[in-house]
């Protein structure tokens, strides 16, 4: 499952992307791999959480995109 979402305010200069992607580790765990920066910048920053079972990533993935959303971000234009 992978999530971009994003917030823009020109009035602030902001432009900020956030993604949320469930990954399989190599000995049975899940991680939940985060990643977020300013849009068109080089880099940004990620982490990664482990977990025992899918079910607690999956969990965690939407909280975290809960919180977001409530915060202001914005989920990706579907493409074409």
């Amino acid at each position: 499952m992978d999530h971009e979402l994003y917030r823009r305010d020109a009035t602030r200069n902001m432009a900020r992307f956030y993604g949320l992607m469930v990954v399989p580790g190599l000995f049975g765990q899940t991680g939940l791999c985060r990643t977020w920066g300013r849009i068109g910048a080089r880099g940004g920053r990620s982490i990664v959480e482990w977990f025992a079972t899918p079910d607690a990533a999956e969990a965690r993935l939407e909280d975290l995109r809960r919180q977001k959303l409530r915060r202001g971000y914005q989920p990706a234009p579907s493409a074409w």
